[in-house]
């Protein structure tokens, strides 16, 4: 029967014929999902509900017990991403999820799986797609740019995602699943799943009740090359005199950091860390010496790095942001650079399908002790003072704030630093033992805190989070607090509210990087709308927040809690200011003559 123009579809586009083979009413599609979800890890997804998704959100919901997910409703695809992002990040670089409707909030949560994917971590991002007979029939559908092509989002994801699986049939959807959800693990990086609406709910034989558990086959070493690669580098460090080790953010994605403790354990050298690995070493190691941060880094710590023969940077990412505008005083022909499954040392040799764990595991066995770069660091150590104390009424300043933050921190805290001044301050914090430290350092899109921190705090139910957060980057992406405040989280949020951009004051000012001021507590007042348990405060003295902070780690304990910190717009870190100047010298170098 022909189908006239414009007309509602035939009643067989409704959904595909069951399959012959029986199969029990919770063998589906939706439901396979979501045990596998729960066996990765991702109990939690975070999800908005749009007309594609909406079958897929029951079947997910539907499953539940041990082998079932939770539904966490986020107020926008980009926030429910961020949240992904940060609960892969709770869970050591495990799998976050979120789920979608198609291109409107695909392509809106884009920009975090970007993030994501820059960061090494395993978020799935699901999205529900059109009906699976729409597909080939050169039909219009609402939520795309108004063409018969259903490909935009897709093409989009292939770039910031390893894998991406449309799945529009029955017949190989648990293969495609399967195959997206291991490669995220394998690879560490984020993966696309788009599922016909029509699907999600339907049996079929393949999604049985209790699939056989994933088992990813281990990555391995080429001994050979391992074992060259590890004579190669005891040579070139036991002949050095005062070596010192780096650790970088790709020690995370090499499930590394404790080979790494054990190499600093064997060595007796100094051990440092480069911004983006602050948390991933134990701060209260014996000779941990702070961040290598080029002209900005922790005192003490860059003259050590700088001037050490030798050094070993385990997992580095030398980029623009990380180098302080490519101002390093480093050598290539002194470093040892070791990646996830590369060593390169000096100007070479290098050795490829060598795994970084077992890499430093090994070579830890064959270093001689050698303390003499830490011996002269306790020679010209001396210890931070503390700020200068304020008189009352005094305008609170951003050291005395961050001062009774690190008084705070216990190994029951977790710091999320937003991209800003709080970079900059933040790493200045002693972390205790098992303190949680996360921030987004190479994507560094501001407004990632705040969902981070929503995704963060539902998988870490151990810790308490510590958000910092400016008032340009709240902007961004503000109304997540009330999802916070629906799943009952106690998150310590405090809004630096300064005026404006500050980070982007430094590099390059502008009457653009001054935003309207808001009523900050007045909009979490707001958002908790007499509904779950908030605590909000605006300071702007010490004794103002000192009696904020009786409150947050006292009877409101168990509440969100909301501290705006008003302070001068010219309040900023000493680093900013070194690293703004350095980052814009870069950003405005000339053309490179023709």
């Amino acid at each position: 029967m022909d189908t006239a123009i414009g007309s509602i579809p035939a009643a067989t586009d409704a959904a595909p014929p069951a399959p012959s083979s029986s199969a029990p009413k919770e063998a589906t599609l939706g439901r396979h999902l979501a045990r596998r979800l729960a066996e990765v890890g991702a109990r939690d997804v975070f999800t908005v509900p749009g007309d594609f998704n909406l079958t897929l959100l029951d079947e997910l919901e539907a499953e539940t017990g041990s082998t079932g997910v939770r539904l966490v409703g986020c107020c926008n695809e980009l926030n429910a991403a961020y949240a992904a992002d940060g609960y892969a990040r709770a869970r050591g670089g495990g799998v976050g999820a979120c789920a979608v409707t198609f291109t409107v909030g695909g392509l809106s949560a884009i920009n975090a799986v970007a993030g994501a994917f820059s960061e090494n971590l395993p978020v799935v991002c699901i999205v529900g797609g059109p009906n699976s007979n729409d597909y080939g029939s050169n039909r219009i559908l609402h939520h795309t740019i108004g063409l018969p092509d259903f490909t935009q989002e897709l093409r989009c994801f292939q770039t910031v995602t390893c894998y991406q699986a449309v799945v529009n049939n029955l017949e190989d959807a648990h293969e495609q699943i399967d195959t997206a959800i291991s490669t995220a693990i394998r690879e560490s990086k984020p993966v696309y799943i788009s599922i016909s609406c029509n699907l999600p709910s339907i049996p079929h034989p393949t999604f049985s009740r209790h699939p056989v558990p994933f088992f990813l086959s281990p990555r391995l070493s080429n001994q050979m090359n391992l074992e060259a690669a590890v004579e190669a580098a005891a040579a070139f460090l036991n002949k050095a005199v005062k070596p010192v080790l780096v650790g970088g953010p790709k020690m995370r994605v090499s499930k590394a950091c404790k080979a790494f403790v054990e190499l600093a354990d064997a060595c007796g050298y100094p051990v440092a860390v480069m911004p983006s690995a602050k948390g991933l070493v134990p701060e209260h190691h014996s000779r941990f010496i702070g961040t290598y941060w080029g002209a900005v880094s922790t005192p003490f710590c860059a003259e050590i790095v700088e001037s050490a023969d030798a050094y070993l940077f385990a997992g580095p990412i030398f980029n623009d942001y990380s180098s302080v505008g490519y101002s390093l005083l480093l050598k290539k022909e002194k470093a040892i650079i070791v990646q996830p499954e590369r060593v390169v040392i000096g100007h070479g040799p290098a050795f490829g399908c060598v795994l970084m764990k077992d890499f430093l595991h090994a070579l830890a066995t064959r270093l001689k002790k050698n303390t003499a770069a830490y011996e002269n660091y306790r020679r010209i150590y001396v210890p931070p003072g503390e700020p200068l104390s304020s008189e009352p009424g005094e305008p609170l300043r951003v050291n005395i704030l961050f001062k009774h933050i690190q008084a705070m921190l216990s190994g029951n805290s977790a710091i999320i630093a937003e991209t800003g001044d709080s970079w900059f301050n933040c790493q200045k914090l002693k972390l205790p033992e098992g303190c949680g430290y996360e921030f987004q350092m190479q994507y560094g899109s501001i407004g990632w805190s705040v969902g981070a921190t929503l995704g963060y705090a539902q998988a870490a139910k151990d810790k308490r989070v510590i958000a910092c957060i400016g008032d340009g980057s709240f902007q961004v992406t503000a109304q997540e607090v009330s999802t916070m405040l629906r799943w009952g989280q106690n998150t310590i949020i405090f809004l630096i509210n300064n005026g404006g951009y500050t980070i982007e004051v430094e590099i390059h000012d502008g009457p653009y990087n001054v935003i309207k001021n808001w009523n900050y507590t007045g909009l979490v007042e707001a958002f908790h709308n007499g509904e779950g348990k908030c605590y909000t405060a605006k300071v702007r003295t010490e004794e103002e927040l000192k009696e904020a902070l009786k409150e947050a780690l006292g009877p409101k304990k168990d509440c969100l809690c909301f501290i705006e910190v008003i302070v001068h717009k010219d309040d900023t870190s000493k680093e900013l200011l070194e690293w703004g100047s350095r980052v814009s010298a870069a950003n405005s170098r000339p053309p490179n003559p023709q």
